[in-house]
């Protein structure tokens, strides 16, 4: 049941399996992978549909500083309401990397709809690329 819900699609990157064909995921993997690409595609990038994506890359240049952080996991998490129905977003949470200032981990804790079951995603960020 739960594959009819949450679709099946190619891998991301797209890539060729051993035998020649596409590689093609589903499950709870899909919508992992779902995502990662709504939160790595700007707004406006694509042409027939401009309001799709998470608008990241204002944030790059910002300080790394509470009121970004917040900026970001609010941007998350309306994009994810927004654009991921198969899910239940529980939390988003921003936090710097410790060993580099420049970089945010995006933490998202989100519940799959289909099956109840808790998943998380942490998302690399980086404020001066």
């Amino acid at each position: 049941m739960m594959p009819e819900f949450t679709g099946r699609g190619w891998k991301f990157p797209v890539r060729v399996n051993a035998r020649g064909s596409l590689s093609f995921v589903d499950g709870a993997q899909v919508v992992e992978e779902a995502i990662a690409i709504l939160l790595g595609t700007p707004k406006n990038s694509r042409v027939m549909e401009p309001d799709f994506g998470c608008d990241l890359p204002r944030f790059l240049f910002a300080p790394n500083n509470a009121n970004t952080r917040a900026l970001i996991g609010e941007e998350v998490r309306q994009s994810l309401i927004r654009f991921e129905p198969r899910v239940d977003v529980l939390s988003v949470s921003v936090d710097s990397a410790v060993e580099n200032a420049n970089q945010l981990f995006i933490q998202v804790d989100y519940r799959l709809r289909s099956n109840n079951t808790h998943h998380n995603l942490v998302y690399p960020f980086y404020l001066n690329e």
